[in-house]
């Protein structure tokens, strides 16, 4: 492997660990998608499906950066300790405040003290799809906690990613352009994919 300039060295240490953890995130609710779905709560188990998809684009686009920086994108996947769905929400939402409120912004400003835009904007769009998880995985807490067997939460329903950064729409009209990275919903770069009853049964 080549030798890492030493000025891209602390932001590919910090793009492996974004990498591991989204890579990580992915696995994780896949199966909190699988236990949601046992415990009735079909519309958490959607969501959770479009949230492991958009963790792998997270992870595939670090992984772009660090391979333009000269390093090597590996990690460990960790064993995932599965609860009831309730429990595995509140650990998804611990997960991604984390990432939005200090990792990503942390990893921001140091990628750019050295400028480097694209590890800017790999960081940059994974935070703002963490922030769309957040509210949903919030959301559904809400109304697990309260019983609402009536609510969203219960039946599958259809959730949208975008291909190009991971932001995850309820609805794909919900935006002409993606909020994250400003691509068009329909262009063959941003386009919309669908967790709800259909992706389940594939």
């Amino acid at each position: 492997m080549p030798t890492i300039p030493a000025e891209n060295a602390t932001t590919i240490s910090n793009l492996l660990a974004a990498f591991e953890g989204e890579s990580n995130a992915n696995a994780k609710y896949v199966a909190f998608a699988a236990k949601a779905d046992v415990d009735g709560w079909h519309g958490a188990a959607s969501l959770f499906r479009a949230a492991a998809q958009a963790e792998q684009i997270h992870a595939a686009n670090h992984s772009r950066v660090i391979r333009q920086l000269g390093g090597e994108a590996c990690c460990e996947i960790d064993q995932v300790d599965v609860k009831i769905t309730l429990e595995n929400l509140k650990t998804a939402l611990a997960g991604e405040q984390f990432e939005i409120d200090s990792m990503y912004p942390e990893f921001i400003k140091e990628a750019d003290g050295h400028e480097n835009t694209a590890a800017i904007r790999t960081f940059t769009w994974a935070r703002e799809a963490e922030k769309t998880h957040a509210r949903l995985y919030t959301e559904a807490i809400a109304l697990i906690d309260a019983g609402k067997k009536d609510a969203w939460a219960s039946a599958p329903r259809d959730f949208y990613v975008c291909a190009a950064c991971g932001y995850t729409s309820e609805s794909p009209e919900e935006h002409e352009r993606c909020p994250a990275c400003n691509l068009s919903w329909i262009s063959s770069k941003c386009s919309a994919r669908t967790f709800g009853p259909k992706f389940a049964a594939q």
